[in-house]
């Protein structure tokens, strides 16, 4: 069995046909999911979906492009719910060279998360894109945190997180421009590897440029047996008990 521990089924393009996903994704032994909190206009239609299927669940968050909307009060009416596993995906993306204030208002708003993480004894699911230092450094000023760093970005710097942090590994792994990350695989603890797509983002190859489903979980599972020596069997049995232990309340 594997658990998808970060996939966006609440974006529309699921609308139609969300069963025969879920169906897909069961007959290729993925068999839970979590939908990340990305922007709150959908955070209500990710509870419903969690609500509707008992192996779907949900976090609470905003993403660092969506701080428009971001309101921790209409957070909080979410993050007792008893579907609800994590704080995210919050975090920092200078992606596309924000400006200073902006980057200040990501900083901002990321913390403002971690510290609902801290009030609510749930981990976090973190976003780090072209941010790694600063990321780490705010991270660090927290004590007993933890959660996963998702789609982790090959960071060295990054794996100083380990006691406290996963390391969400999706299909960017197939990918043939992906050597940093294959490279830093075997690096990371075994017992800190979680499974994810983001779909419908991030397609694996060899279906880069289709839709993304749950189901491809197993092409990663696949090329992380091969770069580790494991088997398909151990790494879904590795993978699935650390989402468990990391996502308490998760099957």
């Amino acid at each position: 069995m594997i658990i998808d521990t970060h996939t966006h089924l609440d974006d529309s393009r699921y609308d139609d046909i969300l069963d025969n996903v879920l169906l897909n994704a069961s007959n290729d032994g993925v068999d839970f999911h979590i939908i990340p909190g990305a922007d709150l206009k959908s955070l209500q239609k990710a509870c419903d979906i969690s609500e509707k299927y008992s192996n779907i669940y949900f976090a609470v968050g905003v993403h660092p492009y969506d701080l428009d909307y971001f309101d921790v009060d209409y957070m909080k009416t979410f993050i007792t719910h008893k579907k609800c596993v994590a704080i995210g995906e919050c975090g920092l993306d200078y992606f596309q060279k924000p400006s200073d204030g902006e980057k200040l208002l990501q900083e901002k708003i990321f913390r403002q998360q971690i510290e609902l993480s801290i009030e609510y004894s749930l981990p976090l699911i973190i976003h780090i894109r072209d941010a790694s230092s600063k990321s780490l450094e705010i991270l660090k000023e927290y004590k007993g945190i933890y959660g996963v760093l998702h789609c982790f970005n090959a960071s060295p710097i990054l794996l100083e997180l380990s006691d406290n942090f996963y390391y969400g590994i999706g299909g960017v792994l197939t990918f043939k421009n992906a050597k940093n990350l294959v490279d830093i695989l075997p690096q990371i603890r075994q017992d800190r590897l979680l499974i994810e797509t983001d779909a419908p983002y991030l397609t694996p190859h060899p279906y880069r440029g289709t839709l993304n489903e749950p189901k491809y979980c197993r092409l990663v599972a696949i090329k992380m047996a091969e770069i580790l020596n494991k088997t398909i069997e151990e790494v879904e049995y590795i993978t699935t008990n650390n989402a468990k232990k990391l996502f308490k309340g998760l099957i």
